[in-house]
C-alpha cells in the first residue's frame, strides 16, 4: 500500500459512492414486486435486501475479475481514467433515478469505463471480444430469457393453484415470493457489488498499490458490500414504484414467478462471469409475468421509455466519461474541476427530486396511465382470470336510477 496516493484515495471513495447509488438504484430489482403485492412492508423489504446484498458480495469474484482484468487493458489505465468513468456512471444513475426509470447501473459503469479508456488510450485499449460476449450479448439475452421463463412459470403457477383455496394459495405464494426476493437480493450482491470491487481493483493496479492480475483484496470486498447494502436500505422508491406498479399489476403468483426466474438467470450469469444487468433481467421477468396471467397486460408506453433508457445507457455514460477524462487530462486542476462538477450536479438532482417526494409511505400509489392501443387490444381478446367475471360485471354495470313518483296533475281551469 506504499503507493496509495491522493488520487487513488479519491477514486476509491468515488467508486464506493457509485456503489451506494447502485444500491438504491437497484433496490427495485429485488423488492419492487414484493412491496407492490403486499408480501412485505416497504421498510422491512429494503432492510432484508440490504443484508442479503452484503452476504452476496462475499460469494464470488468472477464478475469483479471480468471488470478488472477483461474489459480494458489495465496496463494503459491511470487512476484519473477510472475516476472519469465513475463520474459518467454516477450521473447516469442519478438522472434515471430522478425520472424513475429502471436502467442498468452495470452498463453505466462499463459505458463510463469504455468512454474514458478510449479518450485516454484509444480504441485498442478496449477488449472488443469481451465487450460483445460478456456484456452486449447477455444484455439482449437476459431480459428475453428471464421474461420467457417468468411467463411460463406464471402460467404453471395459476394452473397448479386452480383447485386450491384462493386465500391459502395467495398466502403460500406470498411466502414463496419473500424467499425468491431474498434470492434476488443475494444474486444482486453477488453480481453488482462485484462490479465496484472490480473497478476499485483496477484502480489499485493502475496506481501500483497491488500487483497486476490480482483478485480484489478483502477490504475492497467488505467496503463494496457495505456501500451497496447501505444504498439498498435507503431504498430507490421512485424506481420501486415504476417496477412494482408502472409496468404491470402483479398478483403474488406473478411476483413469485418473476423473482424466481430473474434470480436463476442472475446467479447463472455470475457463475459464468458475465457482467449481467440485474435490471434487465428483473424487468424482463416482470413483463413476462404480466403477460403470463390471463387478463394481465404490460403498460407498453412505460416499457418503451425503459427500453430507450437501456439503449442510451452505454453511449451516454461513455460520452460523459470521455469528456470527464479529457478535462482530467489537463492536470490536477482538471480533476478538481470534474470533482466539483460531479458534486454540484448530484446536489442539483437531489434538490429537484425533493419537489415530489416518493418514499415508503406512498410508493404503491400510482396514477394509471391511459391504456395504449396494444394494451387495449390484448385486454379485449384475453379472458379474465377465473372467479373474477362476476366482480367485473357488478363493478361495471351501474345500478338502475330510482324512479321518482309522478306529480299529481293540475286541476282543470274554471270555465269562464
Amino acid at each position: 500500500m506504499e503507493n496509495f496516493s491522493l488520487i487513488l484515495a479519491i477514486v476509491v471513495v468515488t467508486a464506493l459512492a457509485f456503489d451506494f447509488t447502485n444500491g438504491f438504484h437497484d433496490t427495485a430489482n429485488a423488492m419492487a414486486t414484493t412491496i407492490s403485492t403486499g408480501a412485505l412492508k416497504p421498510k422491512v423489504a429494503v432492510a432484508m435486501s440490504a443484508v442479503l446484498n452484503l452476504v452476496g458480495a462475499f460469494l464470488s469474484v468472477e464478475v469483479a475479475n471480468t471488470i478488472s482484468k477483461g474489459l480494458v487493458d489495465e496496463s494503459g489505465i491511470r487512476p484519473e481514467v477510472i475516476f472519469a468513468a465513475l463520474v459518467g456512471a454516477i450521473l447516469w444513475n442519478l438522472l434515471t433515478w430522478l425520472v424513475g426509470l429502471p436502467s442498468s447501473s452495470s452498463h453505466a459503469l462499463m459505458g463510463g469505463l469504455i468512454g474514458a479508456t478510449i479518450a485516454s488510450a484509444g480504441m485498442g485499449a478496449v477488449h472488443g471480444d469481451v465487450l460483445v460476449t460478456k456484456v452486449l450479448i447477455p444484455a439482449i439475452a437476459a431480459p428475453l430469457v428471464a421474461g420467457l421463463a417468468a411467463l411460463l412459470a406464471t402460467r404453471l403457477s395459476y394452473t397448479l393453484g386452480k383447485k386450491a383455496d384462493g386465500k391459502a394459495s395467495a398466502k403460500g405464494f406470498r411466502a414463496g415470493q419473500i424467499a425468491s426476493a431474498g434470492l434476488v437480493s443475494l444474486a444482486h450482491g453477488t453480481n453488482d457489488a462485484q462490479k465496484t470491487m472490480g473497478i476499485i481493483t483496477l484502480a489499485l493496479v493502475a496506481g501500483g498499490a497491488v500487483a497486476p492480475d490480482s483478485d480484489p483484496p478483502t477490504w475492497v470486498i467488505l467496503s463494496a458490500g457495505l456501500a451497496i447494502a447501505l444504498g439498498t436500505y435507503l431504498g430507490g422508491w421512485r424506481i420501486i414504484r415504476t417496477m412494482g406498479k408502472g409496468l404491470t399489476d402483479l398478483q403474488p403468483q406473478q411476483g413469485f414467478a418473476a423473482q424466481t426466474s430473474a434470480a436463476t438467470v442472475i446467479l447463472a450469469s455470475s457463475h459464468l462471469g458475465f457482467s449481467l444487468s440485474t435490471t434487465h433481467s428483473v424487468s424482463g421477468a416482470v413483463m413476462g409475468a404480466g403477460l403470463g396471467r390471463k387478463g394481465g397486460v404490460v403498460r407498453w408506453s412505460t416499457a418503451t421509455r425503459m427500453f430507450v433508457a437501456w439503449g442510451l445507457t452505454l453511449p451516454a455514460a461513455a460520452l460523459v466519461g470521455a469528456l470527464a477524462e479529457s478535462v482530467c487530462d489537463l492536470g490536477d486542476w482538471g480533476t478538481a474541476l470534474v470533482a466539483v462538477f460531479l458534486i454540484g450536479s448530484s446536489a442539483a438532482i437531489w434538490k429537484i427530486s425533493r419537489r415530489e417526494v416518493i418514499d415508503h409511505t406512498n410508493v404503491n400509489d400510482h396514477d394509471e396511465e391511459p391504456a395504449g392501443v396494444v394494451t387495449t387490444a390484448i385486454a379485449a381478446v384475453t379472458p379474465p382470470p377465473a372467479g373474477t367475471v362476476t366482480e367485473d360485471l357488478t363493478a361495471t354495470i351501474p345500478a338502475p336510477a330510482p324512479i321518482a313518483p309522478a306529480e299529481p296533475a293540475a286541476p282543470p281551469a274554471a270555465a269562464v
